[in-house]
């Protein structure tokens, strides 16, 4: 699944359309395509794993889920995975095996935008009160929880608790004040880490515990488990990683 830093990239590419009227809509998304014609396309907001493309009268919400993909000025013809595709005068977006709806643009104002790790809102005092709120939910479910970190995925969940020394299946209220504020501000710091060795296509390079086997400190055999409510993979070390 794409995290928020990919995310990120995608609306980068997108911003050439801004300001362009779409003259043509298609795909095999579940809403009436023809509204969508002739209206501008104001603003691309993201938030975490979730894009939003703003018009005149609504937004289209764009989730890529685990196999999502989208692509810009296609020479081919589109597959049958073609969830959206938009058409300006100056070129032509595509969306590919996502989730795609519209919202409301009031939708837009009851967004929690400072839970969005990567965004220039981000409020670590709102996300500390929540995780406080939740002692008994797992380290790991807490990142991955995207009312409180939203856009964080399995990547920077392994890679955050590996860099903090926290274990998986800690539980939130046992970690000590200054453990839980590393939690928080390493979420974000490893985001834009990600976002920045992704542009230069050297994320799996800079992969510490992430798909691996052994441990870069020790040497110790990491442990590959199924955690969390979510049971979604981990990777740690026993040594130096602890459970709290």
């Amino acid at each position: 699944m794409p995290e928020g830093p990919s995310i990120l990239l995608m609306k980068e590419n997108l911003q050439q359309f801004i300001g362009n009227q779409i003259t043509e809509a298609s795909g095999n998304a579940k809403f009436e395509k023809e509204p969508l014609i002739g209206q501008t396309l104001h603003e691309i907001r993201t938030f975490g794993k979730q894009t939003y493309l703003v018009l005149d009268h609504v937004a289209v919400r764009i989730h890529l889920l685990m196999f999502g993909s989208y692509s810009i000025n296609e020479q081919t013809k589109p597959d049958q995975n073609l969830r959206l595709s938009l058409h300006f005068k100056t070129g032509s977006m595509y969306f590919y095996t996502c989730s795609v709806k519209t919202a409301d643009l009031d939708f837009l104002s009851s967004i929690d935008w400072e839970a969005d790790i990567m965004s220039d809102q981000w409020n670590p005092e709102k996300a500390e009160k929540k995780l406080k709120s939740k002692p008994k939910m797992m380290a790991c479910d807490a990142l991955m929880d995207q009312d409180i970190f939203s856009g964080v995925g399995n990547i920077i969940k392994n890679e955050v608790l590996f860099r903090i020394g926290v274990q998986p299946e800690s539980l939130v209220g046992n970690l000590p004040p200054k453990k839980l504020k590393e939690l928080i501000a390493e979420a974000r710091n490893y985001s834009f880490d990600f976002l920045k060795w992704k542009r230069e296509f050297v994320l799996k390079k800079h992969w510490l515990v992430h798909t691996k086997t052994t441990c870069p400190k020790c040497g110790r055999k990491l442990v590959k488990k199924q955690t969390g409510l979510g049971k979604r993979r981990s990777f740690y070390c026993e040594k130096d990683q602890k459970l709290y």
